[in-house]
């Protein structure tokens, strides 16, 4: 119910899944399980995993008919692998719950559902992007190896290299990176260097993971060769790591707030298993091995520290590069939270902090009519409105108010070992909040790109191209199944728009000059209110078709867009630029 209900209910959200989805469909419907490609454009930015899982979605019978939206199809593969990731963490947790644990299936059950109800895994396993996936092949493949370290069973060590290998192809080697960084972080801890490599065979298992996951760059690289080289390794990648990318700079503690925000409001106990893991070595002097079933508390500490130094001293951040570390995160809530020290100070200063918490986010959203009216944003209009005639501030307020409720019951009975009372209000709180917010926010601002979409598939005429411009929706690509040429909302858009209509040739779709055989006299245009009032494009005289929330679909002349194209060019000194490089290029 968290990760599945109504995941098909709503439109894809811009920006960037429909060029995930559009990928995944464009290999069914193609037969290309090679190379992604969106809008007739080859897309290197991710490996293909996420794709094929996506278009085996697409390619099953009747899918337009289950999927009308296409986004079950899209999203079940984020869905589906936390799922199951969710799963195994609590099966590793009961089986071995480690130190001063006296009800391993309460521990398991918390440590779940503190992973499932994380803000950042309720958002990102309901999107149709690659994040999820990661989280899910890289945290099984680490929760093996722990496993295979506890109990080694002859050929069980492969599957956590098989997984480590899924990873690769989800994200890219970022993958090895962090699960190395991981396993020597605990070697050097657990000082059982000797069992550790005996158990996980790190060179066997690497070649296991690359045999995985190298044949299809190789396959790759020689079919498309430097751009896909530049494009992968050399921006999504290196750049990334090494630079700002379209603007994600943030400050070194960014990671810090992130995982605050990320276990609310069990992040009383996540700094809890943090701080008895750190006292636990500091204690021990010299980093004391201790039994390989009672380390699961070490391991997490390590696997959580690794993905954040990872990623803080990384140029470029992202809320959703800490989603690999929520596993881990909830290993430590769940430990912590049921751990034999109910009566200690720091016990109860942390359960005091999470009702603390969870009263004041009650009282934010029970407070929400004194606020919510200054939140605005021209692509979500009436958002306030409908967030109150909803009523969820009621309901949200009230779910987390029993959530608070909850752990002050355990605070006076001095029980801790009903801890998973705290979380049974936050599933709700998913189901009747979260859920109605999400559909809010996609009758608001995604129904109308569907209107838009159905629209120009409607009114298109033949050989007739498909524009937009201003704010970019890849949405539109996605539901009108057409090639949709985006340009900027500045003259030099509007220069580059005329000129592609005449030379730009993408898989599926050619431009043509004006008279030409087989061209179109006119071009359809998405463009949103703001762009449209800007002078170069008031100019055009366009045939209005229709208006939906604030955007526009027009039909303008080919020959006044390319007068007009020709005054900037000559008297402004405007030129075409679409040719040059450009890695995001949709």
């Amino acid at each position: 119910m968290i990760f599945c209900w109504q995941l098909g209910s709503t439109g894809l959200v811009d920006e960037t899944p429909p060029l995930f989805a559009a990928s995944g469909r464009a290999m069914s419907i193609t037969g290309d399980w090679l190379t992604p490609r969106v809008n007739g454009l080859t897309r290197f930015d991710k490996p293909p995993l996420v794709y094929w899982l996506m278009g085996f979605f697409y390619s099953l019978p009747g899918q337009s008919i289950w999927d009308p939206l296409g986004t079950w199809s899209a999203r079940l593969p984020s869905a589906l692998s936390t799922l199951m990731l969710m799963l195994i963490l609590g099966d590793t947790v009961m089986r071995w719950p480690g130190v001063h644990i006296a009800a391993p299936r309460r521990a398991a059950l918390v440590t779940s559902l503190a992973f499932a109800l994380s803000p950042l895994v309720l958002i990102w396993s309901r999107i149709a992007v690659s994040d999820a996936l990661l989280c899910s092949t890289l945290g099984i493949s680490l929760l093996l190896s722990w496993r295979t370290y506890v109990r080694p069973i002859k050929k069980y060590w492969l599957w956590q290299w098989i997984f480590l290998g899924l990873a690769v192809l989800s994200k890219g080697p970022v993958a090895i990176v962090l699960a190395l960084m991981t396993l020597f972080a605990f070697a050097f801890i657990q000082k059982d260097y000797i069992n550790i490599i005996a158990r996980l065979k790190p060179l066997k298992g690497l070649s296991v993971a690359l045999l995985v996951s190298i044949p299809w760059y190789l396959l790759e690289l020689l079919v498309e060769g430097k751009p896909f080289w530049d494009s992968f390794f050399g921006y999504h990648n290196f750049q990334r790591l090494t630079s700002v990318v379209n603007s994600h700079s943030q400050p070194w503690w960014f990671f810090i707030f992130i995982m605050l925000v990320a276990s609310l409001p069990f992040t009383p106990f996540l700094l809890l298993g943090l701080f008895e893991s750190i006292s636990a070595l500091i204690k021990s002097k010299n980093l004391d091995f201790i039994e390989p079933d009672k380390s699961i508390l070490k391991f997490a500490s390590c696997w959580l520290i690794s993905v954040f130094l990872l990623f803080t001293f990384a140029a470029t951040k992202l809320p959703s590069y800490w989603l690999p570390a929520t596993p881990a995160a909830a290993i430590l809530i769940g430990i912590s939270s049921n751990m034999n020290i109910n009566k200690s100070l720091r016990y109860k200063a942390s359960l005091w902090a999470l009702i603390s918490l969870s009263f004041s986010l009650a009282l934010v959203l029970w407070l929400s009519k004194t606020w919510i009216y200054s939140v605005y944003d021209p692509e979500i209009p009436n958002f306030s409105s409908e967030f109150i005639s909803r009523n969820l501030p009621f309901k949200g307020s009230l779910l987390l108010g029993l959530t608070a409720l909850s752990g002050l019951i355990l605070v006076v009975k001095n029980n801790h070992r009903r801890f998973y009372l705290t979380q049974i209000p936050l599933i709700l709180f998913q189901l009747f909040f979260m859920l109605p917010l999400w559909n809010i926010s996609d009758s608001l601002r995604q129904l109308p790109l569907r209107q838009v979409s159905n629209l120009l598939v409607s009114s298109q005429k033949d050989n007739e191209a498909i524009a937009m411009v201003g704010i970019n929706k890849p949405s539109i690509h996605f539901y009108t199944k057409q090639i949709i040429i985006f340009e900027a909302n500045d003259a030099e858009g509007l220069v580059n728009l005329a000129d592609r209509l005449n030379a730009e040739v993408r898989q599926g779709w050619a431009g043509k000059p004006i008279g030409s055989a087989n061209s179109s006299q006119t071009v359809l245009v998405v463009i949103d209110n703001q762009t449209s009032g800007h002078p170069h494009w008031k100019a055009m005289q366009p045939i209005k078709l229709g208006k939906f929330g604030i955007y526009n679909v027009w039909r303008i002349d080919r020959v006044k867009l390319q007068d007009r194209a020709n005054y900037l060019m000559n008297y402004r000194g405007e030129s075409p630029d679409w040719r040059a490089p450009n890695p995001e290029k949709i």
